[in-house]
């Protein structure tokens, strides 16, 4: 899998690596290893499953990065004082999508937003 693109650490001593694939591969794999050194698991993150776990007002910056990992992408809105972070994955049905979670300055969520990536989206018209 290469370098991992991020470490942060998980539950019970686990340490998290993280391999995103975006924009192309539109997934994010987190290998958890345990205290031992031993692989635990490696799982694909950017999932409708996980996105459906993140609630606007009440998860923190935190909270993403520990599900999702590094953004493919941020974005600072200055006249709001809000950042957001791009993920391209795949919605239901592996239709290309593109995520965007938008934090206030105090890291808390704001907006999830996931819509059509627009770049494939042109490609049904007639």
């Amino acid at each position: 899998m290469g370098p991992s693109a991020e470490r942060r650490p998980g539950a019970g001593g686990e340490t998290v690596r993280y391999y995103p694939r975006q924009p192309n591969g539109r997934q994010t794999f987190a290998a958890r290893i345990g205290p031992d050194g031993k692989l635990r698991a490696i799982e694909q993150r950017l999932t409708v499953e996980n996105l459906a776990t993140l609630a606007p007002g009440a998860s923190l910056a935190d909270d993403v990065r520990n599900l999702f990992g590094p953004p493919y992408r941020v974005d600072k809105l200055a006249r709001q004082a809000r950042e957001v972070w791009t993920y391209k994955m795949y919605g239901d049905g592996y239709l290309p999508k593109d995520l965007y979670v938008q934090m206030s300055a105090d890291g808390v969520v704001r907006e999830v937003i996931m819509i059509d990536d627009p770049q494939f989206a042109s490609m049904d018209a007639p």
